[in-house]
């Protein structure tokens, strides 16, 4: 399974928060699926940072490396994609990881029943 990971799920994650569920920290965890951290992640954190809302200090790039994880860049299709979804939800972020995870074919680990309308294949954070 090949899975791409909400900027939640990954915050949690590295924090080893027990808000992140036992199943999608197995599916984390199991060495047989790819991980993969947005760089809309990246970018969200880093926003939410240097605007005082997420003490969350450190390297991003050397968190996504350290846990084995791989890095899904944004191409012009990704946004274009973002855009063009329905208006289900408004954070421009979460849209991002939508179309990311529909375009890539990848399950997106995720807590927030907006995205769940999207369609995307979606493995609840929570669980």
């Amino acid at each position: 399974m090949e899975l791409l990971l909400d900027t939640h799920a990954f915050l949690w994650w590295l924090a080893d928060d027990q808000k992140l569920g036992a199943r999608a920290r197995a599916a984390i965890a199991d060495g047989a699926n790819a991980v993969f951290v947005s760089a809309a992640s990246a970018w969200e954190i880093a926003v939410k940072r240097a605007n005082g809302k997420l003490d969350a200090p450190g390297d991003i790039r050397a968190w996504i490396d350290e846990n084995g994880f791989a890095a899904l860049p944004i191409s012009v299709e990704h946004a274009i994609a973002s855009a063009d979804l329905p208006k289900h939800h408004p954070d421009p972020f979460d849209r991002l990881l939508v179309a990311q995870a529909m375009l890539e074919r990848l399950v997106l680990v995720a807590h927030d029943g907006e995205i769940s309308r999207y369609g995307a294949a979606m493995l609840d954070a929570r669980v």
